[in-house]
């Protein structure tokens, strides 16, 4: 049986499955970017549970990562913003993943133009999408 976090990462990842973009998880970077652009699930860092006593309570902020890729030699800034805006109307739709979360948000991007030799350039940022989850054990 998979662990909440495990669960909570997949419902995630197959909810971003909609987006018009390609997504993997936790997959290196592939040489070709799709022409819908590219997002990579990282499962980032749960971090150190806020805890409660009685009942024994593990309170996370788990800060997931996605790997957003846009390549294109021209109207890039307008193909991200739209991939960045459908990652956002994915999260708001459902706010707590189907009850398993208590609340998921995302940080603002920071994206950064890099040039490729001989190819499109890309435009790529990392998103932070913290899932805010409680369990009563944190290896369950």
């Amino acid at each position: 049986m998979p662990t909440l976090r495990e669960t909570i990462l997949a419902t995630l990842h197959a909810r971003l499955q909609n987006l018009t973009a390609h997504v993997l998880r936790g997959e290196v970077l592939p040489e070709c970017i799709p022409a819908t652009g590219l997002i990579i699930l990282r499962d980032g860092k749960p971090g150190d549970p806020e805890v409660l006593l009685s009942p024994l309570t593990y309170i996370y902020e788990h800060r997931a990562e996605l790997e957003v890729v846009i390549q294109a030699g021209t109207g890039r800034d307008v193909l991200f913003d739209a991939l960045i805006a459908e990652i956002g109307a994915v999260l708001a739709a459902d706010r707590t993943l189907g009850g398993l979360c208590d609340w998921v948000e995302a940080e603002a991007p920071e994206s950064v133009d890099l040039p490729i030799e001989g190819a499109a350039s890309l435009k790529a940022a990392v998103i932070t999408v913290v899932l805010h989850y409680t369990t009563s054990d944190p290896l369950i």
